[in-house]
C-alpha cells in the first residue's frame, strides 16, 4: 500500500490512546484504517472495531475509505476471507475481524469487546459512549476529528498520561490534488478562523469569546511569584471556584484549585486546608458575600473583598486582556470557561460590550485578582505589561506532529 507520514506515526505509536486532530483532507481516516488493516493481517484473531455516530456517516466516510484501501491492494485482498455487507464485517484468513458499528447510547456500547478501537469523527459521539468502548478495548485506541471547536477529547484525553496527540493538515497528505490544496488555502481570504481549523488542523474557538489571549502550559514555573488566590462563592447550582494567579516576566500563570458545588464555608475551609494553601497569601473574593468573607477571615485566611465599582467587569477584562495568560493543563474547568465565555449579542446578533453571566465561576475570581492586584495606573496602563497581540489558538496545538 502507498502510505503517508500519518500512517507511519499511527502504526509506530506506543501510547494507549492516539488522538488524530486534523484539518480537512489530511488523510487521517485513510491512514488509520490502513494501520487497522495491517494489524488485522499481522496479528491473528484480533477484533478491530471502527465506530462513528451513525451508519450513514460510516458508509459515507470510514467504510468508503476501507473499500478504497482493499481495492487498491491485491495482497490485502488475498488475506481477506470475506466481507459481510449487511453486518459490515471484514473476516481475515487468520481469524481476525474488522467491524464497523455505531451505538445509540452508553448502555448499547457495553456490548462486545475488542483489541483495537477506532473512533471516527469523535466529536460526533458522547464521552459516555467512548468511555464504555474504551473500557472494553484491550490494546490501543485511535480517534480522529476535525477540530471545529473543543470537546471532550480536549478536556478528558489530551495531555493525560498514555495519550499521544498528532495534529495534521492537507500538507501531510502526499496524494492530494493541488487544486484541492489551493481551495483549502483560499479559505483564509474569507475566514481566518475556519482556515486555522480546516487548513492547519488547529482547534477552533467560539466566535465572540471574551478572553482569547491565553495559552496552555504544563505547569507554573518554579520562579513565578504567586500574587493572590481568587475565590468565587457558590452553593447549590453554582460552583465555588478557586484558583491561584502567578506573575513572571509580565505574564500571568493561572492554576485551578477548586470547582465544586454544595460547599458550605466550613467545607471550603477544610478543602483549602487540604490543598495546603498558604494563609499568608492574599485571597480576593466576591464582595457580594461579606458574611462568608468574614467567616473565612475568622478561620485564619487572609481574605479580602474584590474592589468592585462602576464598570468593574469591563475594567477587569481590559486588565486581563493586556497580559499573556498561561493556563495549566490541569485547569480543566477554567479552560472550558475560557472557551465559552462570550460577549452578549443583540437581537440582530451584533456583539455588545457586556459578557454573558455564565461559564464564569473561575473567570470571575480571575477578574477579582485583576481588580485588586493588577490595577491600572493613572495613565491607563497596567503596572507590569508585556507587549502582546491576542492569539486565537489553543496551547494544545504546540503538540502537533510536524
Amino acid at each position: 500500500m502507498q502510505t503517508s507520514v500519518l500512517f507511519k506515526h499511527n502504526y509506530n505509536a506506543k501510547a494507549q490512546v492516539v488522538v488524530n486532530q486534523g484539518g480537512t483532507s489530511s488523510g487521517k481516516t485513510y491512514a488509520i484504517e490502513q494501520v487497522l488493516f495491517t494489524l488485522a493481517c499481522e496479528q491473528p484473531k484480533v477484533v478491530i472495531t471502527v465506530v462513528s455516530q451513525d451508519i450513514p456517516n460510516l458508509k459515507a466516510g470510514a467504510m468508503r475509505d476501507a473499500q478504497s484501501i482493499v481495492s487498491s491492494s491485491a495482497e490485502l485482498q488475498s488475506m481477506i476471507r470475506s466481507f459481510n455487507k449487511s453486518d459490515r464485517i471484514y473476516e481475515f484468513h487468520n481469524g481476525s475481524l474488522l467491524e464497523f458499528k455505531s451505538y445509540d447510547d452508553a448502555q448499547d456500547a457495553k456490548s462486545g469487546k475488542r483489541d483495537y478501537l477506532f473512533v471516527n469523527e469523535a466529536n460526533g459521539i458522547t464521552y459516555a459512549i467512548y468511555t464504555e468502548l474504551a473500557l472494553r478495548t484491550r490494546k490501543r485506541i485511535f480517534l480522529d476529528y476535525n477540530p471545529n471547536a473543543s470537546f471532550w477529547v480536549h478536556d478528558k484525553l489530551i495531555g493525560h498520561e498514555g495519550v499521544q496527540l498528532l495534529i495534521s493538515d492537507h500538507r501531510h497528505n502526499p496524494f492530494l490534488e493541488d487544486a484541492i490544496r489551493e481551495k483549502i488555502e483560499k479559505v483564509r481570504n474569507e475566514d481566518e478562523e475556519q482556515w486555522k481549523v480546516y487548513a492547519r488542523g488547529l482547534t477552533g474557538k467560539i466566535r465572540g469569546v471574551v478572553l482569547n489571549n491565553w495559552l496552555l502550559c504544563e505547569k507554573v514555573p518554579a520562579q513565578a511569584k504567586r500574587i493572590a488566590y481568587g475565590l468565587d462563592f457558590g452553593f447549590s447550582n453554582d460552583e465555588t471556584g478557586l484558583l491561584e494567579v502567578y506573575l513572571q516576566n509580565g505574564e500571568l500563570w493561572v492554576n485551578e484549585l477548586l470547582y465544586e458545588t454544595q460547599l458550605t464555608n466550613t467545607d471550603l475551609h477544610k478543602r483549602m486546608a487540604a490543598l495546603r494553601m498558604s494563609k499568608n497569601t492574599e485571597m480576593v473574593a466576591d464582595s457580594a458575600e461579606p458574611k462568608s468573607i468574614e467567616e473565612l477571615r475568622r478561620l485564619g485566611w487572609n481574605i479580602v473583598p474584590a474592589k468592585k465599582g462602576n464598570d468593574s467587569i469591563k475594567l477587569s477584562i481590559d486588565i486581563l486582556r493586556r497580559y499573556r495568560i498561561n493556563v495549566t493543563r490541569s485547569s480543566t474547568n477554567l479552560r472550558k470557561e475560557l472557551g465559552r465565555y462570550q460577549w452578549k449579542v443583540d437581537a440582530s446578533g451584533n456583539p455588545l460590550n457586556v459578557p454573558t453571566d455564565s461559564w464564569n465561576h473561575l473567570i470571575d475570581p480571575l477578574r477579582y485578582v485583576a481588580l485588586n492586584k493588577l490595577q491600572v495606573s493613572s495613565t491607563g496602563q497596567t503596572r507590569s505589561r508585556l507587549p502582546w497581540k491576542p492569539q486565537t489558538v489553543w496551547g494544545d496545538e504546540a503538540l502537533g506532529m510536524m
